[in-house]
């Protein structure tokens, strides 16, 4: 079996108070789910959630279905959820699934953070 590469995460605050961004590096993937979820969980809920997909090479539905998830819960508390840095490969994905057409999407952070 062909093992993924890991998922590095990083949580950092944004510009305005309240803001979490978390930066992906690697593949979000089946076999690197709990490193992502456990991270998603990890501290104080955010009143605004960036995801930095910037050096995110693929996603497969597994990771997708992670995504979703986390939007979900997200949704559900009243956080705003942005993706941000979406290469071509993972829009596709994006676009296939419809995901494209609930979760914001912007191209950096910075733009992201002007429309939170």
């Amino acid at each position: 079996m062909l093992r993924d590469n890991p998922l590095a995460i990083s949580r950092r605050d944004g510009t305005a108070s309240g803001t979490s961004i978390f930066t992906l590096n690697g593949p979000v993937t089946l076999p690197n789910l709990f490193t992502l979820q456990a991270e998603f969980r990890n501290g104080q809920l955010p009143s605004v959630a960036i995801v930095d997909f910037g050096e995110v090479p693929y996603m497969d539905s597994a990771g997708m279905g992670a995504i979703v998830n986390y939007f979900v819960h997200c949704q559900n508390r009243g956080v705003k959820f942005l993706a941000v840095g979406i290469c071509s490969r993972v829009h596709e994905l994006f676009k296939m699934t419809k995901v494209d057409s609930i979760i914001p999407c912007y191209p950096s952070v910075e733009e992201a953070e002007a429309h939170a």
